[in-house]
């Protein structure tokens, strides 16, 4: 399904990127990290990412499930392959791209490539896209959500674009933490799609958001876009000299009340988050299943200053489809029913 945001590229035009981007890497050392997507056994994707920056392979790191063993390494087969090279960028006459950045899939190949931007997002999305096609033909419902539960399996879900608050609610100290981005839900309950946040730091508090803050500190963490003093290598979260998107990339073990498995119980509670720049939602409302589901399929929100490309420091209105467009493979109605 094509909308707004995903566009068809010829399958020769992909295959000579590909070849380019072959030749680029050659004599080249590259980073390969194997790890799977998905918490559920059964709907586990075996993933590998290959990136020019090591960097980059830390963070895949910190974001995916790794195999437990070296039986569970040995026998990895990726089912899906992202290859990330920043530094080599398409051509635009050549390669009927809009600019030299480029996020490129084929299906068919089970194949991503990423050039032309060192944005780590773009790799967890590259994975949620393909299982956002993939899921829903298992009958399982691929959701950009957070997701958290209660002592007694309680389970909510909060749904909503980037920068609207996913990861700063989930993150709730009285509640485990399932996960903080990208969810699947199947007939046994939900489960984390990753291992690891991905959360957005600046301006981030001590007091108000206690877990996030001491896992950015740890050892092990990816700060993206973070400034910090040559010297003394502090961080400073208030600066945002480069850009509001500052991100930290961390495990989901370094919030002391995660859920190890990453799974929990059909959700008791679903919040659709909206940035609501013009003031025309009420603060909060309780929704009727009609009603849900065509607040789901709009998706009224705002696109966030700093995680949104050409959006100024104010908020900009947006109806983005199931909350996550760029995501969504399928017709937003494949997602509605399920």
């Amino acid at each position: 399904w094509w909308g707004e945001y995903n566009r068809p590229i010829a399958a020769d035009k992909f295959a000579e990127i590909f070849s380019r981007m072959q030749g680029f890497l050659q004599g080249k050392d590259v980073f390969v990290q194997d790890c799977f997507a998905g918490a559920q056994p059964e709907y586990r994707l075996p993933v590998r990412i290959v990136s020019e920056y090591a960097w980059h392979s830390l963070f895949a790191r910190n974001m995916f499930i790794l195999p437990q063993n070296r039986d569970e390494y040995r026998q990895h087969v990726p089912d899906f392959t992202v290859i990330v090279v920043p530094s080599f960028k398409a051509y635009e006459p050549i390669d009927s791209t809009r600019t030299g950045t480029f996020i490129v899939m084929d299906f068919e190949q089970r194949l991503c490539l990423i050039g032309g931007t060192a944005y780590a997002g773009e790799i967890k999305k590259s994975v949620f896209t393909a299982l956002n096609y993939l899921l829903p033909l298992q009958g399982v419902m691929s959701m950009h959500c957070s997701a958290n539960m209660s002592d007694n399996g309680d389970t909510a879900l909060f749904f909503g674009l980037s920068g609207t608050g996913k990861t700063t609610l989930s993150a709730d100290p009285t509640r485990g933490l399932i996960g903080d981005d990208e969810h699947g839900w199947s007939d046994e309950g939900v489960f984390n799609i990753e291992d690891g946040c991905y959360a957005k730091v600046i301006q981030l508090s001590p007091s108000a958001e206690p877990e996030i803050y001491a896992a950015s500190h740890r050892f092990g963490t990816v700060l993206e876009n973070v400034v910090y003093d040559p010297v003394t290598r502090q961080i400073d979260l208030d600066d945002d000299r480069l850009t509001e998107n500052t991100r930290s990339s961390y495990p989901l073990e370094y919030i002391a009340n995660a859920v190890p498995n990453k799974m929990g119980g059909h959700p008791n509670h679903i919040l659709l988050l909206t940035c609501d720049a013009q003031g025309v939602m009420p603060p909060i409302a309780r929704l009727t299943p009609d009603q849900a589901l065509y607040h789901f399929i709009s998706g009224y929100t705002s696109k966030v200053g700093g995680t949104e490309a050409g959006v100024g420091a104010q908020p900009e209105i947006t109806f983005s489809t199931c909350f996550g467009a760029p995501f969504m493979v399928h017709h937003p109605w494949v997602y509605a029913e399920l």
